[in-house]
């Protein structure tokens, strides 16, 4: 049997976090800082959890790793980049997009970082995965290439060198 902890919203569980609360609220400053140290995974449901690992293996470069027994429903978990991918078969159809072939850049996707766009629209041009391009110049010339497409099952993925743009706080 799995354990599960549940804490109430908006009540403090110890001594500490209350102390904060009411420090915060005699105008010091807050600490909006949450203790997190990295993104762990991403969760997709699908229509066929073996087409999905196809796609995020052999597209996207993710590796198949084991998943914990205990989980009692049809799955998998990939990793790679530091970031896991976890497949979960969809019981429902109306969970899913209904327009697998929908690429809006403003709406819901996952990203990843890339060091060479060119080789990656490449790659998808040899798997026949139909994407967008874009280009975008920022106010001091810097560009930054975004390719956007779909998972067998709607969902949106962008790859971009993002990192050419400045991330001013």
């Amino acid at each position: 049997m799995q354990k599960q902890g549940v804490r109430e919203e908006g009540k403090s569980s110890d001594k500490k976090e209350e102390k904060n609360e009411r420090e915060g609220s005699e105008g010091k400053e807050e600490n909006n800082q949450a203790p997190l140290m990295a993104l762990n995974h991403v969760s997709r449901l699908c229509r066929n959890v073996k087409e999905s690992i196809e796609f995020y293996t052999k597209v996207l470069g993710f590796v198949l790793i084991e998943r914990p027994q205990v989980l009692d429903f049809e799955g998998a978990w990939l990793f790679n980049y530091g970031v896991g991918i976890h497949l979960v078969q969809s019981k429902e159809e109306e969970r899913l997009p209904q327009d697998t072939q929908h690429l809006d850049p403003q709406d819901n996707h996952i990203s990843f970082q890339c060091e060479d766009v060119e080789a990656m629209e490449k790659k998808l041009k040899e798997m026949n995965v139909r994407y967008k391009k874009r280009t975008l110049e920022a106010e001091d010339g810097t560009t930054m290439d975004q390719l956007f497409f779909n998972d067998p099952d709607g969902f949106m993925v962008e790859i971009c060198n993002c990192e050419n743009l400045k991330l001013i706080p």
